[in-house]
């Protein structure tokens, strides 16, 4: 049995990696701790903890994420707990043993204006998107750190770079939850209160990919079956959408009857963000979840969770 470690397993990413790793054909003996037990910007704290406990796995989950609004209003709490939160675990886990460290990044450490979709390679070849360069920055020093770490140590530390996130247990907090869960609740809401109209932030010409998180989980347990896995490598669907296009998906699963409208004073954000998903794939996964059962199955535990009284929000 192998001891495995899950930062931030209370949020959407670590609970489908608890799921995932709870249905493995693996014998793993998780261990997880809540933000009120374990600080993880308090390094100290961090030390003892894996000193004591001897994960022979970490998978870190764990970070301050948000939409455009909130990374724009609070890029100094962004940069700040994300870099504490990088630097504690993966120092900690190389002084004190940890056999293997899975480190999740984020695409949108890639430059603005790169190529797309975007390869790996491209990493630090350009400006980021100034809306979201505070935790942009934090996750490329995590990435860098597991890098040279495992460089100049030998020991196997590596990240994935996950595409745009969506499932159960997603946040829908009405300014800092990022665009799919934004739109279930606008159009959930719309829907109970007989609206005529939505309305979404800028044009809806930006295209966006999407991963429903369980998808995720099961690549990252691909990826720790891997003797010698890349240093980082992104992990996504390999299809995008227009915001537009993803409103007209939710409207239609949530049943909204009502039109569509433009905010056009709000930003839309980088206009297109798709990962090159072929590294992944000749290694052996790729997604299984397509976008429109994603939604429909997350609409659904959204719902779930709002009869519950559960729902992030």
């Amino acid at each position: 049995m192998s001891r495995i470690f899950v930062s931030g397993h209370g949020g959407m990413v670590g609970s489908a990696i608890l799921r995932a790793l709870s249905s493995s054909a693996k014998d793993w003996q998780i261990i997880t701790k809540t933000r009120a037990d374990l600080d993880l910007c308090d390094q100290g704290a961090v030390e003892d903890f894996i000193r004591n406990e001897r994960p022979e796995f970490i998978i870190n989950a764990a970070g301050k994420v948000g939409g455009i609004h909130a990374n724009s209003t609070y890029p100094a709490e962004f940069i700040r707990e994300n870099l504490l939160i990088n630097a504690n675990l993966i120092h900690s886990a190389w002084q004190h043993g940890v056999r293997r460290f899975l480190n999740l990044g984020s695409s949108c450490i890639y430059p603005r204006d790169a190529h797309q979709p975007l390869r790996e390679e491209c990493l630090l070849s350009g400006p980021l998107e100034p809306t979201n360069s505070a935790y942009a920055l934090a996750k490329i020093a995590g990435l860098e750190m597991c890098r040279h770490y495992r460089e100049q140590y030998g020991v196997l530390f590596h990240s994935a770079m996950p595409t745009n996130l969506y499932g159960p247990g997603d946040n829908y907090h009405a300014d800092n939850s990022h665009v799919l869960p934004a739109l279930i609740r606008r159009f959930h809401e719309a829907r109970e209160k007989k609206l005529n109209e939505v309305c979404i932030w800028g044009t809806g010409k930006p295209r966006r990919e999407l991963l429903h998180a369980d998808d995720l989980a099961e690549g990252l347990l691909h990826l720790l079956e891997l003797e010698d896995p890349p240093d980082w490598v992104n992990l996504g669907s390999g299809e995008d959408q227009t915001i537009l296009e993803l409103a007209n998906m939710v409207k239609a699963v949530v049943g909204f009857s009502g039109e569509i409208t433009h905010d056009l004073s709000k930003p839309d954000g980088t206009p297109i963000k798709s990962l090159d998903v072929s590294v992944m794939a000749s290694l052996g996964w790729q997604s299984a979840i397509p976008i429109r059962d994603g939604i429909t199955r997350t609409y659904a535990d959204f719902r779930q969770r709002l009869k519950e009284g559960s729902l992030r929000i």
